[in-house]
């Protein structure tokens, strides 16, 4: 779990970007050519456009239109994995094996036709690197059966990885070209600067240019087998938030994709605006470790801490298209549990339970990224709304705002008495998620240690092993409901995703790996 740790590390510090970023050089004019040009004003969290190495939310949305993976999903759709460059996939009954079966006619941007040699390439590169998307093929081997046949093979039961082989990280490189500038497939590669300027994917859209901190141009592959992407052009500018409501009320861009509920309200009818949970989860955690308190161990302080908390009134702060949390795992995967589920303010149960735990009076500390944003929401005044409800519980919550550098590291070492964070998903898949179990990544950063639960434990075991979709939605609804019962975290909400477009703009949805997926957008 360590590289997962270091991911989800990079993840929350590169969440900053979103908040922190300014317009720097984004107003420079698109470029604009014959036939039709899209503009995109995001806020960038970018560091390259090797797919190899790319794990950021700007960096994925360029992979995604440039390069293909053997699966994808269809539009917003994670719970079932689709075919891509692969025809077919199968999971063998252990769960150990995926063997896919390439589709015949698929092209890289020079006309080259992708192969299995080029798969191998690709995905072992990626495991090998160790770049920060290595991770998601730690332990698997990738072979060559035949020409038009792949095999993954994992040390262990992984239901999950074709929920994985989307992820844009591993799309498929022409590894002729890639090996003749410097590419290999391990930590002596040196194909980044070329991959930076240059396509070599077989997705619908090849890089024009490229720059990290001001804007990427994508054009049309003319020699993409699949069918023509609606745009000859687009160019993705990093623009702060206000700045993008402004722009794409003006026309100066068609698409604007962090904007919060407030910023969406009130928009002009000639714009589309698509609301929808975002794949995020903000949560507290209570820390289990006697040396850090002895209060937030206490299973009765946790409860009146769950019952006491107001979600109705943290829906009313995140806006439009924000949804309560009912367990760890988001509304769009496979295993997230029914709306339902979702527990209800009870301030009454709060007391009865704060009583019941012998504390008199507790006091306890919350720790928070000061200028972290999730979707437009900044953590502040959530952790305001909080300090509010449990004061009327009988809990005094201190609210301890730091420098995200400090307060990361502070989570992460399990420091922290209570913590107020957020977990998106490193893929769409519910078996992310048993790192909220003890020892496991974010259970170890409340404190909680192997052992310290094992009927939570062993169902997690039971979900890993868990096979079929039937088998695995029942098994993860088993850990969130034992984890919402007596673990150390209180899911809260899941914030709005507003995604602005044009009225000229089709087929938008949003994806929680790859925000908009270019190719599937139209025009009118």
């Amino acid at each position: 779990m360590a590289t997962r740790s270091q991911t989800a590390a990079v993840l929350l510090a590169g969440a900053l970007a979103l908040a922190a970023c300014g317009s720097g050089g984004s107003q420079a004019p698109a470029a604009q050519s014959g036939g039709k040009t899209l503009v995109i004003d995001t806020s960038f969290d970018l560091k390259t456009a090797d797919p190899g190495r790319t794990y950021e939310p700007t960096g994925l949305i360029v992979g995604k239109a440039t390069y293909e993976t053997l699966l994808t999903f269809d539009g917003g759709d994670v719970t079932k994995p689709v075919p891509a460059l692969a025809e077919s996939y199968e999971l063998s009954e252990d769960g150990k094996v995926v063997t896919l079966k390439l589709k015949q006619g698929a092209t890289f941007a020079d006309g080259a036709p992708v192969t299995a040699d080029d798969v191998v390439f690709s995905l072992t590169r990626v495991r090998d690197m160790k770049g920060t998307p290595s991770f998601l093929l730690d332990g698997v081997e990738i072979a060559k059966t035949d020409d038009s046949t792949i095999t993954l093979t994992s040390e262990k039961a992984n239901a999950a990885l074709p929920y994985i082989l989307p992820n844009p990280a591993l799309g498929i490189l022409n590894s002729k070209v890639v090996k003749a500038q410097g590419g290999t497939a391990d930590a002596q590669d040196k194909a980044e600067q070329y991959l930076n300027g240059n396509s070599a994917g077989s997705g619908p859209y090849q890089i024009e240019s490229f720059n990290v901190s001001s804007q990427v141009v994508l054009k049309a592959n003319p020699k993409y087998y699949g069918a023509k992407p609606a745009y000859d052009k687009v160019v993705i500018r990093n623009v702060e938030a206000a700045t993008q409501k402004l722009n794409v009320q003006r026309g100066d861009s068609q698409i604007a994709l962090n904007l919060s509920g407030d910023q969406v309200t009130n928009m002009p009818a000639t714009l589309q605006v698509k609301k929808t949970a975002s794949a995020n989860v903000i949560f507290l955690l209570a820390n289990q470790d006697p040396a850090i308190s002895k209060t937030t161990t206490n299973a009765k302080f946790v409860e009146a801490v769950r019952k006491g908390v107001d979600y109705a009134g943290l829906l009313e702060l995140a806006g439009e298209g924000s949804t309560r949390a009912p367990g760890v795992i988001p509304s769009q995967l496979l295993g997230a549990l029914p709306a339902d589920r979702a527990p209800a303010r009870d301030v009454e149960g709060a007391k009865k339970a704060l009583a019941e735990s012998g504390l008199s009076n507790p006091s306890v500390k919350l720790e928070f990224p000061s200028e972290l944003t999730v979707n437009g929401l900044s953590f502040q005044p959530l952790a305001e709304r909080i300090q509010a409800n449990l004061k009327e519980v009988g809990i005094t919550v201190d609210l301890q705002p730091a420098p995200v550098t400090v307060a990361l590291d502070n989570y992460r070492n399990g420091k922290e008495e209570m913590g107020l964070w957020y977990w998106g998903p490193d893929y769409p898949d519910p078996n992310d998620y048993l790192a909220f179990l003890p020892g496991q990544t974010v259970g170890a950063r409340a404190g909680w240690k192997t052992g310290s639960a094992k009927d939570i434990e062993e169902a997690g075991e039971k979900a890993a092993k868990a096979i079929g979709d039937e088998a695995r939605t029942a098994a993860y609804h088993e850990v969130q409901e034992k984890l919402n019962a007596s673990g150390p975290f209180v899911p809260l909400i899941q914030p709005g995703q507003n995604i602005v477009t044009a009225a000229s703009v089709t087929g938008v949805e949003y994806h929680p790996v790859w925000t908009v997926d270019l190719a599937d957008l139209g025009a009118k």
